[in-house]
């Protein structure tokens, strides 16, 4: 072979070389970038809660969880936020990586697209949450509100259970006129007469009960579950199992807590509910504090709201509830 030959194989040699030197640190510096962010969501647990959520409320006061993780090297953040459809938007959008809501902001989620999976549930409490009118409201029945104005918290728990309850009183639900409102809003216009009824859940609803004489005209026993749900972003629960399996037993253990000191539990959560502690006993006793792996039970009662919400149009396609669990 000649020398210039040999020069050419070189040069083609050393230019097929560099073309792989480059592929290959192209695929290191991929494999480099995402390290880390897979990494930091292991080293990070970020829970977004409401100030209503009462265990999770107090697994973050009582701090026993940060303890259980830092053995790994697993940092808590914890968000706040006003209900469920808000927490599950952030945890749609990558901000969270576990939640705890009603049964009804899962469907709503499910139908925008998040990936979550649900990883536990609490026992039925139907007696936390109430459809209330004022004390002097003419309205005796469920099937006195047609045409009136029903506020709740849209794609919440309540949502549901509006449905729920003007079936079972013969109505459908275009004979109310909904308002879309949050608590704090729902509060004050029905302080000041702008809606006729509102559905809120504890201890919202015993605060108004307490402290406006409000009536329930309803509650959600013989008419909903009312379970609530810990949901996962479905990559974290993939990624760390003995996190989620830690975190399920330090929320177990501070419901059992909370069913055997009620009285100081509600001490404990009246200055950050901002709440008598009268008050928060009565919604703490309404709830069950006992938790629950997803069984095919409450999955279909998820999927039964699902098919309702389909059927109002609440949501703009069929889903299958069992597709938001980890195989």
């Amino acid at each position: 072979m000649s020398t210039n030959k040999n020069k050419t194989l070189f040069r083609a040699r050393r230019h097929t070389l560099a073309r792989l030197s480059a592929i290959a640190l192209g695929a290191l510096a991929l494999s480099i970038g995402t390290a880390p962010a897979q990494a930091q969501q292991a080293k990070v647990l970020r829970i977004g809660y409401q100030k209503a959520a009462n265990t999770l409320v107090l697994l973050k006061a009582h701090g026993a969880l940060e303890k259980r993780l830092q053995p790994l090297g697993v940092e808590v953040k914890w968000a706040e936020f006003a209900a469920g459809p808000q927490l599950l938007e952030a945890l749609n959008v990558g901000s969270v990586d576990f939640g705890y809501v009603g049964e009804a902001p899962p469907v709503f989620a499910q139908a925008a697209g998040a990936d979550f999976v649900y990883t536990a549930y609490e026992i039925p409490t139907p007696d936390a949450e109430g459809l209330l009118v004022p004390k002097d409201s003419p309205i005796k029945s469920v099937a006195e509100l047609k045409g009136k104005k029903v506020a709740f918290n849209k794609g919440s728990d309540v949502h549901w259970l509006v449905v729920a309850l003007l079936k079972k009183a013969g109505l459908q639900y275009s004979d109310i006129q909904p308002v879309y409102l949050p608590p704090a809003d729902a509060r004050a216009a029905f302080e000041k007469g702008a809606i006729d009824a509102w559905a809120i859940w504890d201890p919202f609803q015993a605060a108004a009960e307490k402290q406006v004489g409000a009536r329930r005209l309803a509650s959600g026993v013989g008419a909903v579950s009312h379970h609530q749900f810990f949901l996962s972003a479905r990559p974290f629960a993939v990624a760390n199992p003995q996190v989620e399996k830690i975190l399920l037993e330090e929320i177990t253990r501070e419901g059992e807590w909370v069913r055997t000191h009620t009285a100081q539990a509600a001490a404990q959560l009246a200055p950050i509910q901002g709440l008598d502690p009268d008050i928060i006993e009565t919604g703490l006793k309404r709830y069950a504090h006992i938790f629950k792996p997803v069984d095919a039970q409450v999955l279909a009662e998820q999927q039964k709201i699902a098919d309702a919400f389909y059927e109002l149009k609440l949501i703009p396609k069929p889903l299958k509830v069992s597709d938001a669990v980890l195989k």
